[in-house]
Parts: structure tokens; C-alpha cells; sequence
């Protein structure tokens, strides 16, 4: 008797030896696919850093994006062109440690106050069209829920009336109010600027909107925008980082050191 050939062979051990190279070769192959963004890495001030990890990049793979907006090809080997002009000191010699700002870190955007280099073009929806746009602009929105902000006044976090809300941004696919658009008084530099909603608190009992994160003296330098009816992702991420960067940066004294 001549004895089959799987007679003698592990079917469940030629299964589960299987996965695991299956499984191991997924994990391979997802996290080189990961690395199209963000990769090669870098040191604190911009360097290769020594360190690029296990797995070797990718080759370059072009995407075709939508509305008219071109091709992009990653990685694409670009850094951040403000890495030797950043405003910042290493407080040791060893990587990995916090980075020092040499000047007003909210200005400069680094530390808790940094922004992202993004595309100076607005974020689009399904339509082609921007995101994110005023309400005085869309016709077939309103106010349904909530205090309307529109007419009161903005108080810093030191207590200072700054000026007054003058119209709101919504973002029109997620029907979300994103920025609250306000009207600065000559003292406080004029001019409109625009407010995070997640950094700003309607009053219920009192009708002002309060800001905690920074004081009245720092409206003047919140950053612009060049449209009256659209903001771009890169003026969506310098707004945004200057009044978070308020939470340690708007006062060294109460904020940057510790508190007892």
C-alpha cells in the first residue's frame, strides 16, 4: 500500500504557517504604503534624521485629484520651508527634547501656536465648491438652534471688549458653524478678523461672546484672510494655531510656567 502524499503531511500547520506569511507580508506592504506621506523623517530642525526606520520608501505613486485641482505625486520629497527661519533654540544637544522660541512664539507660529504648511487654496466639497463659506452668502441657511452670536460683543480673556460679531462661517456639507467673523474696534486694530467656534463661548445669561484663550492686546495680530467669502487651508491652520498658541503663550506669567 503506497501511502497518499497528504497522509503524512500537517494540512492545519501548512495553514496556519500560510497566514502568518500572508499576514506579515499585509503588514509590509500597508506600512510602506503609509509612507507616502511624511517620509523621509527629520530631526527637530529639518536634518535626515539618522534613524529612517525598517522599512525603505515607496515608489512614487500619482494621484489624480478631483475638480480641476491636478496630480499629485508622493512622497515627494518636499520639507517645510520655514525649517531653517523657525524662531527656535535647542535647550540640549540630545534630540527629542522641547525646542526653545527665540521670539513671540504666537507671531512666529511655533510650539503649542505652529501651523502646518497646507495648500493656500480652499478646502473644496463633493461639488467643486468651498467648504466653508459666510452666512450672510448662503441664502438657504439659518440660524435654528442656539443664540444667534451676530451683534455681541467679543470679550478677550483679560476682559476687555474687543468689538463686536458681525457674521458666522458655516461649513456647508457637515452644516456646522466653523469661525465666528468679528468686527475689531480702532483700539484693538481695526478691521475683521475671524474667530474659532470651538475657542469661543456664547454667553447664555449675558449676550457676549468671551474668548478665553487670549487677551485684548493680541486681536490686532490675529492672523488675516484674503477673501471676504472663503478661507484657505492655510489660513484655516495660521488662525486656528494663533488663538490655541493664546493658551500658553498669551500670558508667560499665568500660563507658560508652572502653576502652584
Amino acid at each position: 500500500m503506497v501511502n497518499a502524499f497528504f497522509g503524512n503531511f500537517d494540512i492545519a500547520s501548512l495553514a496556519i504557517w500560510s497566514f502568518w506569511l500572508f499576514f506579515a507580508g499585509l503588514i509590509f506592504y500597508l506600512q510602506r504604503m503609509n509612507m507616502h506621506e511624511g517620509y523621509p523623517l527629520e530631526d527637530e530642525v529639518g536634518n535626515a534624521a539618522p534613524n529612517q526606520g525598517m522599512f525603505p520608501l515607496p515608489a512614487a505613486k500619482t494621484f489624480k485629484l478631483p475638480h480641476g485641482q491636478g496630480e499629485k505625486t508622493v512622497p515627494d520629497m518636499q520639507t517645510d520651508p520655514r525649517n531653517a527661519d523657525l524662531a527656535l533654540q535647542k535647550v540640549t544637544k540630545s534630540n527629542g527634547y522641547p525646542l526653545e522660541p527665540t521670539g513671540d512664539p504666537m507671531v512666529d507660529g511655533v510650539g503649542p501656536a505652529a501651523w502646518c504648511a497646507r495648500k493656500d487654496e480652499p478646502e473644496l466639497d463633493g461639488r467643486g465648491h468651498p467648504k466653508i463659506q459666510p452666512l450672510s452668502v448662503l441664502k438657504t441657511f439659518k440660524v435654528s438652534a442656539g443664540r444667534d452670536p451676530r451683534g455681541m460683543p467679543v470679550i478677550a480673556g483679560d476682559g476687555e471688549a474687543v468689538g463686536t460679531i458681525v457674521d458666522m462661517w458655516v461649513d456647508e456639507p457637515e452644516q456646522l458653524v466653523r469661525y465666528l467673523e468679528l468686527e475689531l474696534d480702532d483700539a484693538h486694530g481695526g478691521g475683521r478678523r475671524l474667530l474659532p467656534m470651538q475657542l469661543a463661548k456664547i454667553g447664555w445669561f449675558k449676550p457676549e461672546v468671551s474668548v478665553h484663550s487670549i487677551y485684548g492686546k493680541h486681536f490686532a495680530a490675529v492672523p488675516t484672510i484674503k477673501s471676504a467669502k472663503q478661507i484657505t487651508k492655510l489660513e484655516e491652520d495660521k488662525v486656528c494655531a494663533y488663538y490655541a498658541g493664546g493658551k500658553l503663550y498669551a500670558d508667560p506669567a499665568e500660563r507658560l510656567e508652572p502653576q502652584f
